[in-house]
């Protein structure tokens, strides 16, 4: 497990200092709220969904119904169905590595994993990858909470840094394969669905761009067999 934890440290190692840092930020939200810090490491350990934590406690402050809670989380992480379409999980060998797997498959280590190919992945440097970014985070929080009444009250700009986190993921992604179609149809859905639908903006443009990988994986083969 530690060759796994030192290859995962180079691959991701930049990924895991980023989401320690927004989990500062996340810490601090916490107790700005006015809830106990302990909440902050306990909600991202049992939730690990970053973008789902954040509105999670401006619900729990205000005391919404479960069902309210349960939608909402819900439509924020609707992006997850689609991650487990290409996602090699069956290269991730044992139970208890796969249910780890499929629990901690938040955004960067989709990126992560799936960049580097299935074959490369082994279920040595999966859970390693995603335990580093689930600890990252988790220690991120405790850290932010406790010092967020101390010090770190009213500090902007740290909610910032998932923006950045996956602009450079993108940049990374694209570089691996430089898929001009791919991005010109992700760009596209993006623009169409914020037109359309701003308020489910994400699940309509993932809806829209995963319709287009269906009707292109599907035309490809018959097009290099015509000609």
């Amino acid at each position: 497990m530690t060759q796994h934890l030192r290859t995962a440290a180079r691959d991701a190692g930049g990924v895991w200092a980023g989401l320690f840092a927004l989990g500062i930020g996340f810490g601090v939200l916490v107790t700005e709220h006015g809830l106990p810090w302990w909440l902050a490491p306990i909600i991202s350990g049992v939730v690990f969904a970053g973008s789902a934590e954040f509105v999670l406690v401006g619900l729990v402050a205000v005391a919404a119904p479960v069902a309210t809670v349960a939608l909402t989380t819900f439509l924020v992480n609707s992006r997850h169905l689609f991650y487990g379409l290409s996602f090699p999980l069956h290269r991730v060998e044992g139970r208890a590595a796969k249910a780890y797997s499929v629990f901690a498959l938040c955004d960067e280590a989709f990126a992560i994993l799936t960049a580097r190919g299935a074959r490369e992945l082994n279920a040595g440097r999966a859970v390693a990858t995603q335990l580093g970014m689930h600890l990252s985070w988790v220690s991120g929080a405790a850290v932010g909470a406790l010092a967020g009444s101390a010090f770190l009250h009213g500090l902007q700009g740290v909610d910032f840094v998932l923006t950045a986190l996956f602009v450079v993921l993108a940049l990374d992604a694209y570089r691996d394969c430089p898929d001009r179609l791919a991005l010109g149809t992700a760009l596209g859905a993006a623009v169409l669905a914020w037109a359309i639908a701003p308020g489910s903006m994400l699940l309509v443009a993932l809806s829209g761009y995963t319709a287009v990988l269906v009707v292109r994986h599907w035309y490809a083969p018959r097009s290099v067999e015509h000609a």
